[in-house]
């Protein structure tokens, strides 16, 4: 199947920071197979597939190293930057495996900029026997989570596992069990934990583990931005309509900013600039 390849660092203006996705162009979607085959020797976390290569209206599938992955913002984002550049500025709408996704593509101050518009946003608290196992893998205390957030399944395309704690510091210290971690997610159908600490009610930080994907950490994670935001406020959380800035990835040496517009109802917006890779 014949398509042009490109990569992106999406949520940064430069190609050292940020969390890097393949994007793949062309007619027709390749079969499955070749997908996760393109999307395992790229290496990326994800690498988004698009047909047809021009037009408003597009297919998307996401696959990272070892999997399809339902929806992933960071490929998205990737994705809409490009389809700017090579189409023009505008709405772009793609239909994704978890229902359609609008993205809105435009320069501000001469740098690429897209918007994604996300699927109805879902909550439910988590149970406490899945916080605690999922504590105990990452050598957190009970102590040290921040309660005010309370533990939640948060699900904006792929579902998350929300973590909220008390002290950057303990943020800043991310050790786990590659594959026991890897062996719960995969049964509890989770993309990524959302590990977060609120430094003010506009700033959050978060982590990612993504081992699901084959990957330690995500720097930057769109759909787990947009859970986060839709969890926030249908639990009534904030006050809603409402902007917030995540940071992510700076402990990687890959620093992120996610922008999260969260509207009275409906899906969540994540805004983020990308810049290409490619020599």
């Amino acid at each position: 199947m014949s398509g042009s390849l490109y990569r992106l660092a999406a949520f940064t203006d430069d190609p050292n920071g940020g969390n890097p996705a393949g994007v793949w162009l062309g007619e027709a979607l390749p079969e499955p197979a070749e997908m996760q085959r393109i999307a395992a020797e790229v290496g990326y976390s994800e690498t988004a597939f698009i047909a047809p290569a021009t037009g408003e209206r597009r297919t998307v599938r996401y696959y990272s190293p070892e999997a399809e992955v339902s929806f992933c913002g960071h490929a998205t984002v990737a994705s809409g930057v490009l389809m700017g550049q090579l189409s023009g500025a505008g709405s772009y709408m793609l239909d994704t495996a978890v229902g359609e996704v609008m993205v809105t593509v435009n320069q501000v101050e001469g740098e690429w900029q897209a918007s994604l518009v996300s699927v109805t946003p879902e909550f439910r608290p988590a149970a406490p026997e899945l916080v605690e196992e999922v504590r105990e893998l990452l050598g957190w205390q009970a102590r040290e989570l921040d309660l005010e957030i309370a533990p939640a399944l948060a699900y904006a395309g792929a579902w998350h596992l929300v973590l909220a704690c008390q002290e950057k510091a303990r943020l800043d210290r991310l050790e786990y069990d590659f594959e026991r971690l890897k062996a719960l997610m995969l049964r509890e159908d989770l993309t990524t934990l959302q590990l977060v600490w609120r430094e003010s009610e506009e700033c959050f930080h978060a982590r990612d583990p993504f081992p699901v994907g084959g990957v330690v950490e995500d720097p930057a994670t769109g759909a787990a931005a947009a859970a986060l935001g839709g969890y926030l406020r249908d639990a009534g959380l904030l006050q809603a309509p409402a902007k917030l800035t995540i940071r992510q990835g700076e402990a990687m040496g890959r620093p992120s900013r996610l922008q999260v517009d969260i509207p009275l109802s409906g899906g969540i917006v994540v805004t983020g600039q990308a810049v290409s890779l490619d020599a």
